[in-house]
């Protein structure tokens, strides 16, 4: 549809007080081919009409009984908020003062009362061209919002994708499930709201915990996956895979990483300081760490390894509580019969026997 089609299909409101004002302008418009025009002589219903129907201009008299085209631009301009307000003003008065008034009311063009034919036609047309100008800009921005939405979506999910192999990278070479890293991550999530973090914080955290352990990929074979217990050497070597770890995830300008490295570094510390590779205790310990903490363990406790069975739930959570201010944040392990129904869908879900 060319614009002069689109103009002649506009919707137009008519609005002044005298009916022979209104039926002279509505023979005007429609003999020269607009399709849309509506009318009234009630100022008040003006927002009433505007409900049912999107309209690109008005043609708005000024001097009206009780509401006067000021206060009905006023009605109009609260309603656009802030959108282009197509209004022509329709007047007897010539005034600058009058005129100034309107434009700040939001008024776009003038036309002085008795009108001239041509000239009202020319600056409706005008006025419905610049309008449907900024009906498809708008338009064309909600596109490309949409398209941006999605594009943001797809990396989102692109960026999940390539996490979740990092960590699994980590995770295979220990004999490790995929699914761990995700059962973990969600149950970081859960406590990190349930301890009253900001959902943003609690995504970081979702986001960045599958990542904890990439530093194993550091960590010689013959020492990550030796079956018998580990002398002080080989773990000494071992614990390096928290600062391996920290250092692959370095990168102060991203939130993500930073709170990546903090759960690689500190997921291994313990609430009391006998933990590793600092030693650091209490609240020095980052809170992303000490929920990753106990997160890990706890599904550490409920997986099946070569060399233990799984625990029941029940034992696992005895475990964490008891742990409350020796290895975990006493806040947070009393979390975890909070949130013990969420727990329990992900384990089915995300089950290693699925």
């Amino acid at each position: 549809m060319d614009m002069n089609s689109e103009i002649l299909e506009a919707n137009i409101l008519i609005i002044d007080n005298e009916p022979a004002n209104v039926k002279l302008l509505e023979r005007v418009l429609q003999i020269k081919g607009y399709l849309n025009i509506q009318s009234t002589t009630d100022p008040s219903k003006v927002e009433s009409l505007c409900d049912s129907t999107e309209f690109d201009a008005f043609l708005l008299d000024i001097r009206m009984p009780k509401i006067d085209g000021f206060e009905v631009m006023a009605r109009l301009k609260k309603r656009f908020k802030g959108d282009y307000i197509p209004v022509l003003v329709l007047t007897a008065q010539t005034d600058q003062e009058t005129h100034l008034k309107a434009l700040e009311c939001g008024a776009k063009d003038f036309v002085t009362k008795p009108f001239n034919k041509p000239e009202v036609l020319n600056r409706i047309h005008n006025l419905l061209e610049v309008r449907l100008m900024h009906k498809q800009v708008k338009q064309q921005n909600q596109v490309l919002e949409e398209r941006v939405k999605q594009r943001t979506k797809e990396l989102y999910h692109t960026r999940q994708q390539v996490i979740q192999k990092l960590g699994l990278a980590a995770e295979y070479r220990d004999n490790e499930t995929g699914n761990h890293i995700i059962r973990m991550s969600k149950y970081a999530y859960l406590l990190a709201l349930a301890y009253g973090l900001p959902e943003a914080q609690a995504e970081l955290i979702l986001n960045a915990a599958p990542m904890h352990d990439i530093g194993k990929i550091g960590i010689p074979d013959n020492i990550l996956l030796k079956p018998g217990k580990l002398d002080a050497d080989e773990w000494k070597v071992m614990q390096s895979h928290v600062t391996i770890g920290g250092s692959i995830l370095s990168d102060k300008d991203s939130e993500l990483m930073t709170t990546a490295q903090q759960i690689a570094l500190h997921h291994h510390e313990k609430w009391d300081g006998s933990g590793y590779p600092k030693g650091l205790e209490g609240e020095d310990i980052s809170i992303a760490g000490r929920i990753c903490a106990v997160a890990d363990v706890f599904d550490a406790l409920l997986s099946r390894r070569p060399y233990k069975e799984p625990w029941p739930i029940e034992k696992a959570i005895e475990l964490i509580e008891t742990e409350a201010g020796k290895h975990f944040d006493p806040k947070i392990s009393a979390l975890m019969k909070q949130i013990l129904p969420d727990i329990q869908i992900i384990m089915a879900e995300y089950s290693d026997e699925n």
